[in-house]
């Protein structure tokens, strides 16, 4: 009898411990109807999926660094739309812009989907190769893939020997964390400061678009090339304040819809 009973007090105490344990697990987790299993902080960014990519339920590919990275679409657009213009602007001609737009970081590719609707080629660069294969991936769905060119590589590393009319930079921003500081500091990025991630990309091109933390200094963003133009446009989605775009060079002079100018 008293076998019996301590048996069952094992068991009692074994399923106490698995329920606990399942318990804590979907704290800690949750699996989305697609089969992906994703740390918990993340469920906010799956919830806004198709702000993220609008055709996301056709196939769409994104890693857990892809989901707080990637740039909300209405965003991509309006930036897309905005580097297309340096053509229009120069030519008084309808239609998309016939330049070449390097998406420096491209990520799972969310920009470089948008540069290729609106511009006649992109160069995607990225460093990580499962995720420049679901970039390519996701250019396929949206049918722009034979406008891109991918690239796997380092930015920093291959600019010297690119060429193209626009450099779009996204670089990587520290994770989630970024939001805690009052003001972003430019110098403390990963890899590389700010500073030297314009510089690398003024090695392209004069235009540059960087995609910056809203939290950061815009008279700060606009010393990085202080012999230039420089626009900061302020990225909203849903009445949201996302992030900062700066634009430089000939960017800087025409398609902010609110701009503010520093120089």
């Amino acid at each position: 009898m008293g076998g019996r009973r301590k048996r069952r007090q094992r068991e009692h105490s074994a399923e106490a411990v698995s329920k606990r344990q399942r318990q804590h697990s979907g704290t800690q987790n949750f699996t989305t109807p697609e089969g992906q299993v994703l740390p918990a902080e993340l469920k906010k960014y799956w919830r806004s999926r198709h702000k993220l990519f609008w055709r996301f339920d056709e196939g769409i590919q994104i890693d857990k660094e892809g989901w707080y990275s990637v740039t909300p679409e209405i965003i991509a657009e309006d930036t897309a739309s905005r580097i297309a213009q340096l053509y229009n602007n120069r030519n008084e001609e309808p239609g998309y812009g016939r330049i070449c737009v390097i998406d420096a970081f491209c990520g799972v590719g969310g920009n470089t989907i948008k540069f290729a609707e609106w511009c006649e080629h992109v160069i995607a660069i990225d460093i990580d190769p499962h995720r420049l294969e679901m970039a390519r991936i996701n250019a396929t769905i949206y049918g722009v893939a034979d406008r891109i060119e991918f690239i796997l590589g380092d930015f920093h590393q291959l600019a010297p020997t690119l060429k193209a009319d626009v450099v779009f930079m996204s670089p990587p921003w520290g994770g989630p964390e970024y939001t805690g500081a009052d003001v972003f500091d430019l110098d403390s990025m990963p890899f590389h400061s700010a500073q030297e991630w314009v510089d690398r990309a003024r090695l392209v091109s004069a235009n540059i678009a960087f995609f910056m933390p809203r939290n950061c200094d815009p008279l700060q963003l606009a010393d990085l090339v202080p012999d230039t133009s420089c626009d900061i446009e302020l990225n909203y989605t849903s009445g949201f304040f996302k992030a900062i775009t700066a634009y430089y060079g000939d960017l800087a002079l025409f398609g902010s819809s609110d701009p503010q100018r520093l120089r």
